[in-house]
């Protein structure tokens, strides 16, 4: 063998050496790199936008009395644990009541559903696990069984309760019933009384036969003209 061959075996083994010992020598490094990229680019990166279609309202139960606690623990853990993007709103089904009693109008809130919470949220495990494990919740209504997802509500489910919380006049609360005697209690006929003879809730107001020189004469009265006697 030559010298100049010599010197090109001598060169090529080296070679072969040096690429059967980087592999050894370097297999973490790549691997690491791309962990430190990926976390890198998956803390950079924006979370995609939700599509409002992935939400929908469920509904959980709660200790009876507990609503509004439950209410404000929920949306404390949204907030420290940045669950806003997949939880928004929570809701104490309310709706205002009007009752006339003693002559007086008077609006009260009053709880459609006693024990019962609206969710507002996107199902997945993390949403659902912080959901259930909020103080004072016992469990999502309409799960198929333990551990498994809810079922959410339908649409018009929703539409029907928001309706009830105050986009429609509130509901009144009628003490009348027809043939109640009632005595009237300001206005012209104050201290007349009469049998309660017509009611008509939506304009607040009610017909009664009130005797009058003699005779039994029809009167249209307030509510809050007239108390039960």
């Amino acid at each position: 063998m030559s010298e100049i061959e010599q010197h090109e075996h001598a060169g090529l083994e080296a070679d072969l050496a040096a690429v059967d010992a980087t592999p050894e020598a370097s297999a973490e490094a790549p691997e690491a790199e791309l962990d430190a990229a990926a976390e890198t680019h998956e803390a950079a990166a924006p979370r995609p936008a939700t599509p409002k279609d992935d939400r929908n309202w469920f509904v959980i139960h709660t200790y009876s009395g507990y609503e509004n606690k439950v209410k404000a623990n929920l949306e404390r853990r949204i907030h420290s644990m940045g669950m806003q993007d997949k939880i928004f709103r929570v809701l104490v089904p309310m709706e205002d009541e009007v009752e006339f009693k003693d002559g007086k109008r008077k609006i009260s809130p009053k709880k459609v559903f006693p024990g019962y919470v609206l969710v507002e949220m996107i199902m997945d495990d993390q949403s659902w696990y912080v959901v259930r494990n909020t103080q004072g919740v016992t469990g999502f209504v309409g799960s198929p069984g333990p551990g498994e997802k809810p079922v959410p509500l339908q649409d018009k489910e929703v539409k029907t309760i928001l309706k009830q919380m105050g986009i429609e006049a509130p509901k009144l609360k009628i003490d009348f019933a027809k043939g109640d005697r009632v005595k009237v209690t300001s206005g012209p006929f104050f201290d007349f009384t009469g049998v309660v003879d017509e009611i008509a809730p939506e304009k607040e107001r009610l017909r009664a036969l009130i005797s009058i020189f003699g005779r039994e004469t029809p009167v249209e009265l307030e509510f809050f003209q007239v108390e039960k006697v």
